[in-house]
């Protein structure tokens, strides 16, 4: 089974109906089907909340979070490992911290990181990256 890590923009995207909905919401249903496995970062998971939090209010932030959590999606908390990970990602190239997280859960979980976020081309050469624009 093929593993995917979701980022923060592909999620934001396929809530939002922004250009690479199509794509996530494919992933969701082939992940239905047991035919993907999804997974994010709490990290990343929290960057969803505090973007629509800021944007729309904690009522509909809240609303998200409710929806994520209907989605065949894994949060997979931060140990060690992953926040070692994420570090040493952030220290090598110049991609924002909470964008590290995703980074280094795809490499833990040997997944490819499914991203809207243009910061990840410098790092595309280390992940197996699916573009959702």
């Amino acid at each position: 089974m093929k593993r995917v890590v979701l980022d923060s923009s592909a999620v934001m995207a396929f809530f939002e109906n922004r250009p690479g909905a199509e794509k996530v919401e494919e992933l969701i249903q082939f992940a239905i089907q047991r035919k993907r496995e999804l997974s994010m970062s709490v990290v990343n998971w929290g960057e969803i909340y505090y973007s629509v939090w800021r944007a729309k209010g904690p009522g509909l932030a809240m609303k998200v979070l409710s929806d994520i959590a209907q989605l065949p999606v894994e949060l997979v908390d931060v140990g060690y490992d992953l926040a070692k990970s994420a570090a040493e990602f952030h220290a090598g190239y110049k991609l924002p911290y909470v964008d590290c997280f995703a980074a280094a859960l795809a490499v833990q979980r040997k997944a490819v990181l499914a991203t809207a976020d243009r910061d990840f081309t410098q790092v595309q050469k280390k992940l197996d990256i699916l573009w959702t624009v």
